[in-house]
């Protein structure tokens, strides 16, 4: 029994973010290996829509029992559902587009940007309050910061080629110039990313709830049985296990640009994902107080007996 609890609480989460990471991370490289075998990135989009929705969207219903029945359509559903799609689309054709330009690397690096845009979009929708003496919305606001400033590192800066299976002489200067076409083309992708992760949050605004796909059904599992750090711990693996994977199978380099910049956007989506826990720590504490209400009348009870008493006196 003790075996058996111990395999559900650590290691099954253990193997399921590590495999989850590595199968976002295969999509992506499958993502290019298509493409550069002639594949188009809108029948990439298809074929992966049509393979969700025959083996996780259709078997869910057999697999989960709901509690309620499904809500009424009306025109707002609607709306919002359309609206879902749209925003779907569209972050899905910027990320595969940007990751045609740039490698499965930089998109992994750059999915760190999430959690901080996921904390400004909610400040500027006023869903989060933004309290400058807590520790929390510091580090919120400190991690937002670096993580954009990594990403920034990471498109517009490349360096030297660390590690690559082609010839060194292809290796581009430190500093290469803003008007080449790859380096146009790197940045052009990268932002085509940034902005995939900036619809993302936007998407989970629009939703209400962050549990859709395989990818977050597992995320949201983790974050039940082991919090929310926990889950963030393995989000910089995607990185490491993207560049070993580019170089090898699609021929890739890994510039000491991309290496740098991902550093710096990991402590970024570290301290966003600390501020969040700290926040909701103090948050459960504050509940687990007792009610004002519950102490006005043992005060209030208080002072009763002390005015008899010296009343009586």
């Amino acid at each position: 029994m003790m075996r058996e609890r111990y395999c559900y609480r650590e290691v099954l989460p253990f193997i399921a973010m590590v495999a989850i990471e590595c199968s976002n991370v295969g999509v992506n490289i499958l993502f290019k290996a298509a493409t550069q075998k002639g594949l188009g990135y809108y029948a990439f989009i298809a074929y992966s829509y049509l393979i969700s929705v025959l083996f996780l969207l259709l078997p869910l219903p057999f697999v989960f029992r709901w509690s309620r029945g499904l809500p009424q359509l009306n025109l707002s559903l609607i709306f919002r559902i359309f609206l879902l799609g749209v925003i779907g689309v569209a972050a899905q054709l910027c990320g595969y587009k940007g990751l045609n330009y740039t490698s499965p690397t930089l998109a992994s690096a750059l999915s760190n940007l999430i959690p901080a845009f996921t904390f400004i979009l909610a400040v500027i929708f006023r869903m989060e309050k933004v309290a400058l003496r807590s520790s929390s919305t510091q580090a919120k606001i400190l991690g937002s910061s670096v993580s954009i400033l990594g990403a920034l590192i990471v498109l517009l800066y490349k360096g030297s080629i660390i590690l690559s299976t082609s010839s060194p002489t292809l290796s581009p200067t430190p500093l290469s110039p803003m008007g080449s076409t790859s380096q146009t083309n790197w940045v052009l992708g990268g932002s085509l990313l940034a902005i995939e992760y900036l619809l993302v949050p936007i998407w989970y605004i629009v939703q209400g709830f962050f549990c859709t796909g395989l990818s977050s059904l597992v995320h949201t599992w983790g974050i039940h049985l082991k919090g929310p750090v926990y889950v963030s711990i393995f989000k910089p693996l995607s990185i490491v296990v993207a560049a070993v994977s580019s170089v090898i199978f699609l021929g890739d380099a890994l510039y000491f640009g991309t290496v740098v910049g991902a550093v710096i956007l990991s402590f970024g989506f570290y301290a966003v994902i600390w501020g969040n826990a700290k926040q909701d720590e103090l948050s459960e504490d504050f509940d687990m107080r007792p009610s004002s209400s519950s102490k006005s009348p043992l005060l209030l009870s208080y002072k009763g007996k002390d005015n008899e008493e010296t009343t009586h006196c």
